[in-house]
């Protein structure tokens, strides 16, 4: 079913195209229509300008419609090359007119289908706890920190879902100039006592590398790695931060198996996650949105090494 959905969308896109581009190759030949008679028009009263009495003798007559024909075929060949190349270009610009547009519908609807499917699972908690509890004043307060609990999750997940939605484009930023030093800092001040549950050590290898960027959503990608880090961590977890003059990195690794061969291909794709992960799977897909929109990207470098890049601002640093 989703694949005819998929060609119904693009059969439908095909044919925006070819309205829009019909529509512009029309008002092209239109005007260039309109001014071929009227060159034609008057070229012909100039031809007859000049041979004037000449017109009055059968072959004045025969010469000025020999030579009018050259002109109707001269106008229409170059008017049918113009078509040829606008009609190109009509097309073309439709096409670019009609895309952004085609992938705003796509992610809306990637959206749309990925919230009906990850909420199912909340909600579903939600009502089955809420049923059981009914009537039980014993169990009525363990079922509301339980619809509590999975009411946030949702709230997450689709808060989550709404950035991947987006376009990762700069505008949606709100930059300023920020050490992405201190953001490492502070996401292992808050992540230690996690940390010292697990018995994992966080080590902060930072030097600082001011980019012109969103605080909030640079800690969240920061914040993301880290606790991809804590969950399969063995005992250490080391955090880079330094620049090279050009660019800034974030390079965050720990001590766990790494990613498996066959999971590396995709994981940064939205729900992507081996089976012994209690994530969403949208985490890794944030901090790609997050770095390219701050104009940087994420790799993967080996099997627990997570490396985020991005330009470098004009700031001086310490």
């Amino acid at each position: 079913m989703g694949d005819r959905i998929q060609t119904g969308r693009g059969d439908s896109d095909k044919r925006v195209i070819l309205r829009l581009g019909g529509a512009y190759l029309a008002v092209f030949l239109l005007v260039i229509g309109a001014l071929s008679v009227l060159a034609y028009l008057l070229i012909a009263a100039g031809y007859r300008t000049a041979l004037g009495p000449a017109l009055d003798v059968p072959e004045g007559a025969v010469a000025l419609a020999s030579a009018l024909r050259r002109v109707l075929f001269s106008i229409l060949a170059v008017d049918g090359g113009l078509a040829l190349l606008v009609g190109v270009a009509s097309f073309a610009l439709a096409r670019a007119a009609v895309q952004p547009l085609v992938e705003a519908r796509a992610r809306e609807a990637r959206f749309a289908a990925d919230a009906a499917h990850e909420l199912r699972t909340p909600l579903g908690v939600i009502a089955s706890v809420a049923q059981a509890a009914r009537g039980d004043a014993e169990r009525q307060e363990a079922a509301l920190k339980t619809v509590s609990d999975q009411a946030l999750e949702a709230s997450a997940l689709i808060a989550d879902l709404l950035t991947l939605a987006r376009h990762p484009e700069g505008r949606a930023l709100a930059r300023e100039p920020v050490d992405l030093a201190g953001i490492a800092a502070q996401t292992l001040r808050e992540r230690e006592p996690v940390a010292q549950k697990r018995g994992v050590t966080l080590e902060l290898h930072a030097e600082s590398a001011i980019v012109d960027g969103d605080e909030r959503r640079l800690a969240q990608l920061v914040r993301n790695l880290v606790d991809n880090a804590l969950r399969y961590a063995r005992t250490h977890i080391d955090v880079f931060v330094d620049a090279d003059g050009k660019t800034a990195r974030i390079a965050v690794s720990d001590d766990g198996p790494g990613v498996s061969g066959e999971l590396r291909a995709q994981v940064f794709e939205r729900f992507a996650k081996d089976s012994t992960s209690d994530g969403s799977g949208l985490g890794l897909a944030i901090c790609r949105w997050v770095a390219r929109s701050h104009g940087g990207d994420i790799t993967l470098e080996d099997g627990s090494t997570f490396v985020s890049r991005f330009p470098l601002g004009n700031y001086p640093t310490a």
